[in-house]
């Protein structure tokens, strides 16, 4: 069966660099599909801020999975679900697995920190699991996985800790021997230049995945040239709708009225046409037309029971 790990599977396979922009719900999910987005990043940080609360571990598993099974039955395209950690030790990894991939997730991405974890970008405490620990939970992922396809994809978080290159080539290599279908790099440095350095040393078939939200200059076609097979912009869509919607919130207070942002801001129709109203409208006149038709039944005659 051709599922949609399988379509991210055969992306990796194919030339050229696969794009994924992360949302929190399945609106977003559904306008990345529509802008050309080849998948949707299930991300932690998004759908922990669309909670109010802190990307540092405190929603459970179930909300993460409710959201990104959600974006999964919206769209048609993969789905890969940032799990953190992967929610404890490797046998919650190994649960996390078997209901993502149940729900039809493309892939799922864990992290080597120690949990509860602390977001990335967040100065200070990013403690690192220990590389056996975390191949561990890798081997433990793959070996709970029932199809071939599904994706187990492991985060490297040395250069994030402060670890430097040393330590994150090691740690890469060790999770792709324990069978990381894919790594990711990652690194909040403000240019390219650390990871230019992790992949010119990268010598493994295992490909590479960045998030570059902090060298945010750098092309699609340079990271290509660079070797990076997936780029995720890993926070993009919350951080807009903030934006977005500060905006428009302050200048209908200011004004005292709509006028001045209706131009900025998407149709009724629009968000109709995401929603499925228009769908949801044709369904109505359809069935409801062939309820009122006469329905022709098996029904014997009375007259045939006196026979």
């Amino acid at each position: 069966m051709f599922t949609k790990a399988t379509k991210l599977r055969k992306l990796f396979e194919t030339p050229g660099i696969i794009r994924l922009v992360a949302a929190h719900n399945s609106l977003g999910a559904k306008i990345a599909e529509r802008i050309g987005f080849d998948g949707v990043w299930s991300s932690s940080f998004e759908i922990s801020t669309s909670h109010c609360v802190p990307d540092a571990s405190i929603l459970s598993m179930s909300e993460y999975l409710a959201v990104a099974e959600s974006m999964n039955a919206s769209t048609s395209i993969p789905i890969v679900a940032d799990c953190d950690t992967g929610y404890g030790n490797l046998n919650n990894v190994i649960h996390m697995v078997r209901k993502f991939e149940a729900a039809g997730i493309a892939g799922v991405c864990i992290e080597d920190k120690q949990f509860p974890k602390i977001n990335s970008f967040i100065p200070g405490r990013q403690e690192l699991a220990s590389v056996s620990e975390f191949m561990a939970k890798i081997m433990a992922a793959k070996n709970a996985q029932r199809s071939a396809d599904f994706m187990v994809i492991a985060r490297v978080e040395a250069l994030i800790a402060g670890h430097g290159q040393k330590e994150a080539l090691m740690r890469a290599q060790a999770y792709a021997e324990a069978g990381a279908d894919a790594i990711v790099i990652h690194s909040k440095a403000m240019t390219p230049e650390p990871i230019a350095e992790f992949t010119s040393a990268w010598n493994y078939q295992v490909p590479l995945v960045v998030i570059p939200t902090t060298y945010y200059t750098i092309t699609v076609r340079e990271l290509e040239e660079l070797g990076v097979k997936m780029v995720i912009y890993a926070n993009h869509g919350i951080r807009a709708a903030i934006s977005a919607m500060e905006k428009t919130f302050a200048e209908i207070l200011r004004t005292g009225s709509s006028v001045n942002v209706e131009m900025n801001i998407a149709s009724m129709k629009s968000a109709f046409e995401l929603q499925g109203m228009y769908q949801l409208k044709h369904n109505e006149e359809l069935y409801l037309r062939l309820s009122k038709q006469k329905i022709r039944t098996n029904e014997p005659d009375s007259n045939d029971w006196q026979q």
